[in-house]
Parts: structure tokens; sequence; C-alpha cells
């Protein structure tokens, strides 16, 4: 369950809120020496400004393809090349765009929502056979069960908690 709370705060971190973010670009993949590889194999990003990513390539041959693969993403970034350095300005987000982004938030948070009840399940289908098989008593079963919907509960909450956090930061003007 924290794995999957990970992974949320991860994809979290990915969603656009109009301020820079280094893992802003971790979708970005980059044509590069005949494969296909992660932006941060070929480049360092940093944050200069609160609305500014600078790239910079380590090798003077790969911009292009890191200044193309960064405009070909889909994140709806116009990145501007300067050498071995690319500056990625991120524009202010409109009205229409943040409740979209809300939305894939609210898909993320529903896929780990799934997640976390399928551990639960695979926890309590255990836990039967563990009974089943004569290593605890059912009065063990019981109590471990609803320990384990105690955890359920509780990284359904923290994704709750997550998501509403970065609906307020992705709405914030």
């Amino acid at each position: 369950m924290d794995s999957t709370l990970d992974v949320l705060r991860r994809e979290f971190a990915g969603l656009r809120t109009g301020r820079a973010h280094t893992s802003l670009l971790d979708p970005v993949t980059v044509d590069a020496y005949g494969s296909s590889m992660p932006l941060n194999q070929v480049a360092n990003v940093s944050v200069p400004e609160p609305r500014m990513l600078t790239v910079q390539v380590w090798d003077r041959t790969m911009a292009k393809a890191v200044e193309k693969a960064i405009r070909d993403a889909g994140l709806g970034l116009n990145p501007a090349s300067e050498g071995q350095t690319i500056r990625v300005p991120i524009p202010p987000l409109n009205e229409e765009r943040r409740t979209e982004l809300t939305k894939v938030a609210g898909k993320y948070a529903e896929h780990a929502r799934v997640a976390v009840r399928n551990v639960r399940r695979d926890g309590m289908e255990q836990l039967k056979r563990m009974e089943k098989d004569g290593d605890i008593s059912q009065d063990d079963h019981k109590k471990f069960g609803s320990e384990v919907q105690g955890l359920t509960d509780d990284a359904i909450k923290h994704v709750d908690e997550a998501l509403t956090h970065k609906e307020q930061e992705i709405m914030q003007v």
C-alpha cells in the first residue's frame, strides 16, 4: 500500500501546476544513440526561476533531439535552444486546462484506490488460506482481517488527502 502511495505522489509530481518542477519532464523520452532514452539520461534539468526550466544537454549533438522530444511530449511546452542549454518557459494555465488536470489527478487517485483495495483483497485471501490450513485460528483471522481493513482505510484516506492537496495546487492561480 505504501508503494501505491509513492507511485501516486510521483504521478502527481508530473502533473503541471503552473510552476516549474524538474519532475515535469520525467515522461519525456529522447531518441538518442539509436534507442529511446529518458531525458534525465542525456541531460541535466534544473529550475532557475519559478516559471522556467533549463535543460543542460551533455552532448551538444543531442540538443536538437532533446528540444524536439520536449516539444512532442504533449506537455504544452515550447522549448528554446541556446547551444547546449535549452530553456523551457512554463506558460500560465488557463481555467479549462486546470479543470482538465484535476480530472487527470482524480483518475490517478482512483487507480491508486483500486490498487490499495487489490492489496487488501490479496491479504484477506491469504488470511483465509492460513485459517483453512490451520496456521491461524478463527479469532486471529478476524483480528488480522480488521487490521488489514484499518490499514486499507488509512491508505485510502492518504490518497484522498493527496488528491485534495493536488487539486488545490492545480486550481491556485
